[in-house]
């Protein structure tokens, strides 16, 4: 019976894909009992749901482990060339098959109350998590599929949580994130 069950267990994690760990750094004015937030986000890119979030330390520190768990079916929303809104996508947008997807992007706000979570009265401030020279997207799909940009936009998604950096020039270049950590930065500005 073991020799049956190690198999299936062994697929089972592979099928979860490996989980990615966004460590980093907040500059700027950052508030006191300040979190960063990973919220799934409508084809508009309006906060929907919150699947995580960290406190920033003193110093600005912060770290995340992302999930590898699909994210609820209520943030899933069927991937179309119409609504993807991601770093250095311009049209034409092409999408080469049928997945549900789901964004996530990183807020920051101040959990006044301290209880680990975003309340009403606690405003959301998006912020842009630099990964070197690009930025992060961070977006988990129903099935492997491809979206094609315009200026050589090019990504490849794998079933599942998918993190990339995107750098924008005269080209676009989309680098999938390998190993299990990718460093941000994120700025308040002033």
């Amino acid at each position: 019976m073991h020799k049956r069950l190690l198999p299936l267990l062994a697929l089972l994690l592979l099928g979860r894909g490996h989980a990615l760990t966004v460590t980093g750094n907040v500059t700027g004015s950052v508030p006191a009992e300040a979190r960063v937030g990973a919220w799934a986000v409508s084809a508009s890119g309006q906060p929907v749901q919150e699947l995580l979030s960290a406190p920033v330390q003193s110093g600005g520190e912060f770290r995340l482990n992302l999930p590898t768990a699909p994210p609820s079916p209520r943030v899933q929303v069927p991937l179309t060339a119409q609504n993807v809104a991601w770093p250095g996508v311009l049209d034409p947008v092409t999408v080469s098959g049928s997945a549900l997807a789901t964004e996530l992007r990183l807020f920051i706000y101040r959990d006044a109350n301290r209880n680990g979570q975003r309340d009403e009265g606690e405003p959301l401030r998006e912020v842009t998590p630099n990964a070197g020279r690009g930025t992060l997207l961070t977006v988990w799909v129903s099935a492997d599929v491809t979206v094609r940009a315009g200026r050589g936009y090019e990504a490849t998604l794998k079933r599942g949580w998918n993190a990339l950096v995107v750098e924008v020039g005269r080209a676009v270049r989309v680098t999938p994130v390998t190993g299990d950590a990718v460093d941000v930065s994120l700025s308040l500005g002033r």
